[in-house]
């Protein structure tokens, strides 16, 4: 189960090393009002560690604000070069449930939309801890599961079927329990939405034209709920009447995310 995992971890990084340019450039990770609220709750910080940083967004952000010292960490090499060439950090390849840090090494650890690819959640928050000094802050955000499990369960199946490197989306209540019991305090957690629009979302990760028709009927007969719940919106007039028989396309949805303030006790 070890091996195949890690052959899972791989692949993974080699997906993400792959489409570095285009999370570079996406607009939906390179800004937002999320971006710089973890980054302010980590300007007081000295040592900044950024996980599964991705283009970089975070480290640059985290730089921008002033930490002296901050280090992207990241599976894909490809990922972290484009973090160190553009925001000027420095970097490692690591990876998230293994970091290669001593025991309170850093005063600030960040990590934005990136823990829904890890398999084992508990390592990684454990990891976290490890690495974090008492009084430390983690600045966490990923997009999150409903508690509703019908939800849920459609949510992370269309996830998946975008991009098979998407293990599970948690939620809240599920990531609140991990960061208590590696001995942290949960501060503030903040609810949040990214409006995605559905051809970018399947191009940023090259979803075969039979997956994306795929996608677009389980948006038509998703449970009832979902189009609200997510605020899906079709071609023509938005919402259809009856969503089972339409063939409309879907033009953007709303993904749900969490921004939380961690403190390590």
């Amino acid at each position: 189960m070890s091996d195949d995992r890690d052959e899972d971890k791989r692949e993974t990084a080699r997906r993400f090393g792959a489409a570095a340019s285009a999370y570079f450039e996406s607009a939906v990770h390179r800004d937002g009002e999320d971006l710089r609220t973890l980054a302010s709750w980590c300007a007081d910080a000295t040592r900044a560690l950024d996980v599964a940083t991705g283009g970089g967004h975070t480290a640059g952000a985290l730089a921008e604000a002033g930490v002296p010292r901050v280090v992207a960490a990241d599976a894909a090499p490809e990922m972290v070069a484009t973090a160190v060439r553009e925001y000027g950090v420095a970097g490692v390849a690591a990876d998230a449930e293994r970091l290669p840090f001593a025991a309170d090494a850093f005063d600030a650890v960040t990590c934005r939309i990136a823990a829904h690819h890890f398999p084992d959640p508990k390592t990684f928050v454990d990891e976290v801890a490890r690495v974090l000094e008492p009084g430390g802050v983690l600045a966490f955000e990923d997009n999150v599961a409903p508690e509703d499990e019908e939800l849920a369960a459609w949510l992370n199946g269309v996830e998946r079927l975008r991009d098979p490197t998407h293990v599970a989306l948690r939620s809240v209540s599920e990531w609140t329990d991990l960061f208590e019991g590696a001995g942290m305090t949960v501060e503030e957690t903040a609810g949040a939405k990214l409006t995605l629009n559905f051809d970018a979302w399947v191009e940023r990760t090259g979803v075969a034209d039979e997956d994306v028709a795929e996608l677009h009927r389980r948006f038509r007969e998703a449970p009832d709920g979902t189009h609200d719940r997510f605020e899906v919106e079709f071609e023509g007039d938005g919402k259809p009447t009856d969503g089972r028989d339409s063939s409309r396309a879907v033009v953007s949805w709303e993904n749900p995310k969490a921004v939380m303030r961690i403190r390590k006790r």
